[in-house]
């Protein structure tokens, strides 16, 4: 069985041949990623069968990622700690706006907003999307968020955080021996997730660590400042010791060069005053809160500081290196937007609606699980057999073809394997390159896909040759 096959074991468009041609995208789009339908789809029958695939009201977005889902909470179940990350990308289609498209960060362009919900474990191991929200904002109302302060939380796209927090506590029944944490960046800082933890019941609760976004108020006044005025969260961890230092190696991104962060981090558990909400009013509630802060920057970078809210314990100095640890732990989900974004090309797909396109990206979000899935792997167990995840059809010839030397008796072990993908995809594997990245991963992948169908067709176990007659 493929890995296709298992992924998709459960998938039901409610038709057979619905269900074989889901799998057959999926084979399709995962051996070249980077190119169109058309150029992935092998002739002109097959990509418009594709096509009429997405046009089919039965292959929905969520009957086609639900299998995955299931998958990826099996997944969850067999590690103790599960990081269940969620952010927010846009989808640009300003070039060639399918119906349905709305306004992303102005009124010129136009696409998607995806807020995906992504799997991780402590050590960066993609295990899945268990969940995706896909939406297009309305011309009406665009750029009014501040008329629309007070309005309930329902009708806000600030509402996905909380039901993505929601979805952590789902998980977390689901899966009771698993210790599920919610992580977000400061758009995910909303007091009402904190209410929400503070009276949900102990067996349908997950922990959070979120970055801290607003100016939040704790429910001590202060004097100094004014009689109606309270003390700000930062002034109480302003009074706090260092409990902990640490060298962190921060990655490349698009605004910044790599470099090693000198920080020092206190932690404090503190009284939030509830913001005021028109038609609900909130409690005040207990949190934790680590603050992490870069001493001694270069002149020429703006400095780390992270002020941290969670659910976990901060009583011990290797607790509170705990929590900077988790929200670290955040920073996969860049890699697999990037992945999805630009390895797999998303944004250059021309599907004229909305309803056509996203049953289309949920088989890319497979796709880019994979990648990072096979990535990371091969860099936490690099001595299993590689045939644990790679066919005999597939390492075989990429054995041939970069080492030139005969088959060996047993499968290379995984990292090897991942190693020699990483060759076919442009990686030099000088010393201190490091592992290959999820970019000369995807490209490797690819031209393993072309070996290993050669292979297939005149591969030493496979190709028959043509008998010659006589007489």
């Amino acid at each position: 069985m493929t890995w296709i096959d298992h992924e998709l074991q459960s998938l039901c468009l409610g038709d057979k041949r619905l269900d074989q041609r889901g799998r057959l995208l999926l084979q399709r789009f995962f051996a070249h990623p980077q190119a169109s339908i058309n150029a992935a789809c092998q002739g002109w029958a097959e990509t418009q069968a594709a096509y009429r695939f997405f046009a089919n009201a039965k292959a929905t977005p969520e009957l086609i990622l639900r299998p995955h889902q299931q998958a990826t909470r099996q997944r969850i179940g067999e590690h103790p700690v599960v990081l269940l990350v969620q952010d927010t990308t846009e989808l640009d289609y300003s070039a060639h706006p399918p119906a349905g498209a709305g306004p992303l960060s102005s009124l010129q362009q136009r696409g998607f907003l995806d807020h995906s919900h992504i799997a991780f474990t402590p050590a960066g191991l993609c295990l899945g999307v268990l969940d995706v929200d896909l939406w297009a904002r309305r011309l009406a109302g665009f750029g009014q968020g501040k008329k629309r302060q007070y309005d309930p939380i329902e009708t806000k796209e600030s509402y996905r955080w909380l039901q993505g927090y929601r979805l952590a506590c789902r998980t977390a029944h689901e899966v009771p021996q698993t210790q599920i944490i919610s992580v977000a960046d400061c758009e995910g800082d909303l007091y009402e997730v904190f209410v929400e933890a503070a009276h949900a019941p102990p067996e349908a609760k997950a922990d959070y660590v979120i970055r801290v976004g607003k100016e939040r108020s704790l429910t001590e006044r202060d004097p100094e400042a004014g009689p109606d005025t309270y003390r700000k969260l930062r002034s109480a961890l302003e009074a706090a010791p260092v409990i902990a230092t640490r060298q962190l190696d921060l990655p490349r991104t698009p605004q910044r060069a790599p470099r090693t962060a000198s920080l020092e981090i206190r932690a404090h558990a503190v009284h939030l005053k509830a913001p005021y909400r028109k038609q609900t009013p909130l409690p005040d509630v207990w949190v934790n809160v680590v603050w992490v802060r870069e001493i001694n920057a270069p002149a020429d970078v703006e400095p780390i500081e992270w002020l941290l809210v969670t659910t976990l314990a901060i009583d011990t100095a290797a607790a509170v290196l705990q929590v900077v640890d988790y929200y670290t732990g955040r920073w996969p989900i860049e890699v697999y937007f990037r992945v999805y974004k630009s390895g797999c090309r998303v944004e250059q797909l021309q599907l004229e609606t909305a309803e056509r396109l996203q049953p289309c990206l949920m088989l890319y979000k497979m796709v880019a699980w994979r990648v990072l899935y096979l990535m990371r792997l091969g860099r936490d167990v690099p001595e299993l057999p590689c045939e644990v995840v790679f066919a005999a059809d597939e390492w075989k010839p990429v054995w041939r073809v970069t080492k030139q030397q005969a088959l060996p008796q047993r499968p290379p072990r995984l990292g090897e394997f991942i190693q020699l993908l990483g060759r076919l995809g442009g990686h030099n594997g000088r010393p201190g390159e490091g592992a290959p990245g999820p970019e000369t991963l995807w490209r490797g992948l690819r031209r393993m896909t072309d070996f290993a169908l050669a292979w297939q067709t005149f591969g030493p176990e496979h190709h028959q040759p043509t008998p010659v007659l006589t007489g």
